[in-house]
């Protein structure tokens, strides 16, 4: 008499292995070995055999007691046992899974659909952005047909049972297989799985339940949104069918570029052109902001590039309290237009500094040649 093999090994996995990694195993085996999918002479008994290591490991009384005494700990039927505890109702759902017939009801396919979900954008400023608006958004969506209440049928008339299917929405054949008689279960042709007919459709949906409609919304736009943002208004979306609830309607924003501000997460950053007298000399200033002008100190000695930091007058947190600063960055902005006594005066500050300023316009075009060329 051939011994059997540890269960452990059957299914390929370790002594310390979990229940989601058992199931795991079970079906990717069950798959690969089943007689109907694997025509090799040994593949039912391999399959009898997986099903039975499985039907000891997934238990853990039988599992505690085989992990004790070995198989003489357990009495296993070496059959299919109950495949309820495999993850599936019964035997019937194993073969709907892996073979595509079985017993399952078709009534949860034809329950109540959830409506589909809508999109629309919304284009904003950046101060809308910023500071939060009411924006419309015009959106195109399937609703209930107002004529029928969405039963399909030409208003004085009902739907009737389907004929076809007795109502169920499936109709039912059976199959011959390896283990004996299956029933093999496919929506209905007549009625697609509504177990319902119309003899009369309504004129408006066409017997569709529902009917196309543009709406024109209202959106609340929370201030501190950034670019792609999405906002969700639940059950704005299209209609459910046979009573399932609408679906939800996501508006994505898109936030206009400004002439001057820009946007780094909450902090809003500004260039800023500055003389060279002011950054020599420091100053102060008069900074635009969102919401105004506000006083900036130039201390003396600044160079081009340095920051500048403006503390609330940022982008609101979108959850929480408070707010990003503002960031100015100065550029030193060089005059291009001087009269001869400014240039005078810059000269005799540039000697003073230790800087030799020799006038371009004061040399010929034959020297600038020389100067280019070494000679």
């Amino acid at each position: 008499m051939v011994s059997k093999r540890d269960y452990y090994e059957v299914l390929g996995v370790g002594r310390s292995a979990g229940e989601a990694e058992l199931k795991k195993a079970y079906r990717r085996l069950a798959r690969q070995y089943h007689p109907d999918v694997n025509k090799d002479p040994n593949a039912e008994a391999r399959f009898k055999e997986i099903n039975e290591a499985y039907e000891v490991l997934r238990d853990p009384q039988k599992r505690a007691a085989y992990d004790r005494f070995g198989h003489a700990g357990v009495s296993a039927n070496g059959g299919f046992g109950d495949f309820r505890g495999f993850g599936f109702g019964g035997l019937g759902d194993i073969f709907e899974e892996f073979f595509g017939f079985g017993t399952r009801s078709g009534a949860a396919r034809q329950g109540p659909a959830r409506g589909a979900d809508v999109r629309s954008q919304v284009s904003l400023t950046f101060e809308e952005a910023i500071f939060g608006a009411e924006k419309q958004v015009e959106v195109t969506r399937l609703e209930q047909c107002p004529d029928c209440g969405g039963s399909g049928a030409e208003p004085g008339s009902q739907p009737r049972r389907c004929p076809e299917c007795g109502g169920r929405g499936e109709v039912r054949r059976v199959q011959q297989t390896l283990f004996g008689s299956f029933v093999n279960v496919t929506i209905c042709p007549r009625c697609a799985g509504r177990c319902e007919v119309v003899d009369r459709p309504c004129s408006r949906c066409r017997g569709e339940r529902r009917v196309s409609v543009t709406r024109r919304l209202m959106v609340e736009v929370p201030a501190g949104v950034d670019d792609g943002t999405q906002i969700r208004l639940a059950g704005e979306g299209e209609a459910g069918l046979r009573g399932g609830p609408p679906g939800n309607l996501y508006v994505s924003l898109r936030v206009q570029a400004h002439r001057y501000f820009r946007r780094h997460e909450n902090d809003v950053l500004l260039d800023l052109s500055i003389s060279f007298v002011q950054a020599a000399l420091g100053d102060k200033i008069q900074v635009p902001t969102l919401e105004g002008e506000e006083p900036l100190a130039i201390p003396a000695g600044t160079q081009t590039g340095s920051s500048f930091r403006l503390r609330g007058k940022g982008v609101p947190f979108l959850r929480r309290n408070g707010r990003g600063d503002q960031i100015v960055t100065v550029h030193i902005s060089t005059p291009t237009s001087l009269t001869a006594q400014q240039k005078k005066l810059l000269r005799e500050l540039g000697e003073s500094l230790g800087y030799e300023v020799t006038p371009q316009e004061s040399r010929s075009f034959f020297a600038k040649v020389k100067d280019a060329f070494g000679v």
